[in-house]
């Protein structure tokens, strides 16, 4: 471990404060992808609250098999593995770690934060992150591993993406050093994903959303299967999608699938 990363953590730990105990934080200078080194170690048998940070991610990836740009010193990377007590319903994870990182981004003062079914985190209108969960069954209990990929900075020129993307220091928020941010989103997470494993999503709902960037909005939904078209009118309290096609509410699960905003 170099010079570095020991100051890094160092400085994590104390700004996680009391918090600190709940995590086990480890920082690579450069990985292919943390959520795949966590999955390993998770096999393995890694503690809930292991955290895997990387200062650099050569092939991170994202949902329906999308790479994850990120930029060194640009975009902050890392992975979160999290053990449910045997029984717990996981319906609507997803949408919960999202609402975290969104309320510790506006703790920071960033505005204009809205959340996008199932996992993305927008900056007005433009996407500032995202998320991918993968599970791990060992025994009655299951583990997640939560993946998390926030754009500190905008986009460089020359950068090629398919999407509008922002960064956290087109906001308000007071920091974007990587170590606050990281602290701040960790220590939502605690409080969110406690009140996931007692309650389920439902309690987390109203939350979701007051931060749904396309309520009542013409979206597209694309899968394997093909499109659909309808209007958003939300999730429901296991955090399906409800599109309303023809005066008609069709709920959508998560998965493999594709929201796109339509026109």
């Amino acid at each position: 471990m170099s010079d570095r990363t020991d100051q890094e953590l160092a400085r994590l730990k104390a700004q996680l404060g009391p918090v600190a105990a709940r995590f086990d934080a480890d920082l690579l200078e450069t990985c292919p992808s943390t959520s795949s080194l966590l999955l390993d170690r998770a096999a393995a048998g890694a503690p809930s609250g292991a955290v895997l940070w990387a200062l650099e991610q050569t092939a991170g990836r994202g949902r329906r098999g999308r790479a994850w740009v990120a930029r060194p010193e640009a975009c902050l990377t890392f992975s979160l593995l999290w053990r449910f007590q045997p029984g717990t319903r996981l319906s609507g994870l997803s949408l919960a770690a999202g609402l975290a990182v969104a309320q510790a981004l506006e703790g920071l003062g960033a505005r204009d934060i809205a959340l996008k079914w199932p996992n993305d985190i927008w900056l007005d209108g433009r996407k500032l992150g995202g998320i991918l969960i993968e599970l791990h069954q060992s025994g009655a209990r299951t583990a997640a591993v939560i993946g998390i990929g926030l754009n500190l900075a905008p986009p460089a020129p020359g950068d090629v993406l398919d999407q509008p993307v922002a960064g956290l220091s087109e906001s308000s928020a007071v920091s974007t050093d990587p170590v606050v941010v990281l602290a701040a989103v960790l220590a939502s997470l605690a409080t969110t994903l406690d009140l996931f494993e007692r309650q389920g999503f439902a309690v987390l709902r109203d939350a979701w959303q007051a931060r749904h960037a396309l309520q009542d909005q013409p979206v597209r939904l694309v899968d394997d299967s093909g499109e659909a078209e309808g209007l958003c009118r939300g999730v429901d309290a296991e955090g399906a999608l409800m599109l309303e096609r023809d005066g008609l509410l069709v709920r959508v699960l998560g998965g493999d699938v594709s929201l796109r905003r339509r026109g």
